[in-house]
């Protein structure tokens, strides 16, 4: 497991994640908080090479706005 991002904003219904170095998740990726629950999955990836965001679609039953500054992890 590893690092991914931290949650920055919440935009149309995903939550936008900025990676912490140019090494980040790809599409299709499952992303978990800090408890090992599935928050959802990477559905985009977009920004600068530097640090890119990852859009992540939410999984069922997540509340997006508790994750407002949270970091997540690949699984």
């Amino acid at each position: 497991m590893r690092r991914v991002g931290s949650v920055e904003r919440l935009a149309q219904g995903l939550a936008v994640v900025r990676a912490t170095d140019e090494s980040y998740a790809d599409i299709g990726t499952r992303v978990v908080d800090d408890e090992l629950t599935s928050v959802g999955e990477v559905v985009d990836v977009f920004g600068p090479v530097e640090q890119p965001y990852m859009a992540v679609s939410p999984s069922s039953g997540v509340h997006l706005p508790a994750l407002l500054g949270s970091p997540l992890y690949a699984r």
